[in-house]
């Protein structure tokens, strides 16, 4: 048997009359940057995020490039974040030229511990950057707390959580800004690279759009240096066919997660934890287990794909030794690097399917 860790070929079988069509209705009209069918997908998503307003990016990465950019956090600023994170996170804060500062995480969740933010602060923080990883949010209430107390800018990555809940609010609704990526591994995944930022802020928003377009607003004046963040319609419409399927697609998902649970019960399979406080999407469902190494070697000799999310933490990669970071000053955040290991969770497994992984595992691990 073969089970990849996603089959976005079984997605596009049910979803593929519907894509063509919307993507043939872009061309035909030649409306090929911009137009209705971006500005329709903008309120759709900041409609189910529970947020005012909505701006259609790029990617994910952009989102949280503009939405830096548009808070005006650069040179000399501090953006606290987690090392446990995919690279643009951190990336993104120093592109525009703030430093990141880390913070270790929840060994339970895998997302920032509130309880050590404060301690970070500086003079020179301008935001908190949490990560709801994985499906699940942060613990946002604490950091919030921390935000109000110090004044700080919360920017929401968002980008693997999009309509996952804390206390019954959905993701990027809390801070000041959310982002989230479209890309084709997410939950809600494009045909290609895209992703969009919510805000209950006008101000912000308008910022935001003009940022997106390079700063011009009229169009060829700049009062600001800005970049091109636009989203495709293209990418757009075909989003608009799979958001019908989002949240049957979220709750096949935890169905999934919670067949995988039981079985696992009993084992040496640490599964996912997920607050009370939270209702997660699972874009990924990852266990940790013993001799994890040797597990990847067999599920990939079985044909299971898996994944490691992620092996080098942020303070440990090359691009960061500037910040002066070394090995044991995150220890949550390292041994999760060295344990942590992502199994098929995508809404068309069928129970066989998880009946081979599952049991492929526990012959190995116990």
């Amino acid at each position: 048997m073969q089970v990849p860790l996603l089959d976005l070929k079984a997605q596009y079988a049910t979803l593929r009359k519907g894509v063509m069509a919307a993507v043939s209705e872009v061309l035909e009209s030649q409306c090929c940057i911009g137009g209705p069918k971006v500005a329709e997908l903008e309120a759709k998503i900041a409609a189910i995020s529970d947020c005012k307003f909505a701006v259609g990016v790029s990617s994910g990465t952009d989102a949280l490039l503009n939405s830096l950019m548009s808070l005006e956090i650069g040179t000399g600023d501090e953006v606290i974040t987690t090392p446990f994170t995919f690279f643009a996170t951190a990336g993104c804060i120093a592109r525009v030229g703030a430093k990141p500062v880390f913070v270790d995480i929840d060994p339970l969740t895998y997302n920032i511990n509130p309880k050590l933010i404060a301690a970070a602060v500086t003079k020179k923080t301008k935001a908190i950057m949490p990560v709801h990883l994985y499906g699940q949010m942060a613990d946002m209430g604490p950091i919030m707390e921390v935000a109000k107390k110090h004044k700080l800018t919360v920017i929401e990555d968002a980008a693997q959580s999009i309509t996952s809940t804390y206390k019954g609010k959905k993701a990027g609704s809390i801070g000041t800004v959310g982002c989230f990526s479209f890309f084709p591994s997410k939950n809600l995944g494009g045909i290609g690279d895209g992703g969009m930022i919510v805000t209950n802020d006008k101000q912000l928003y308008d910022r935001l759009l003009i940022m997106r377009n390079h700063g011009s607003n009229p169009k060829y004046y700049h009062k600001y240096i800005g970049g091109n963040f636009r989203l495709d319609p293209i990418q757009a419409v075909a989003l608009l066919v799979k958001l019908s399927y989002l949240d049957k697609w979220s709750e096949a998902r935890r169905r999934n997660a919670v067949y995988y649970d039981k079985k696992f019960t009993g084992t040496a399979v640490k599964t996912p934890y997920i607050s009370p406080d939270c209702v997660s999407i699972y874009n990924q469902y990852v266990i940790r287990v013993p001799k994890r190494d040797e597990l990847i070697k067999l599920l990939r000799d079985k044909n299971i794909g898996c994944e490691i999310y992620y092996p080098v933490p942020m303070h440990l990669q090359e691009c960061f030794k500037y910040l002066g970071y070394r090995q044991g000053d995150f220890p949550e955040a390292e041994k999760a690097a060295n344990e942590v290991l992502a199994i098929p969770i995508y809404p068309e497994l069928t129970d066989a399917m998880k009946d081979y992984v599952a049991e492929t595992i526990v012959s190995l691990v116990g």
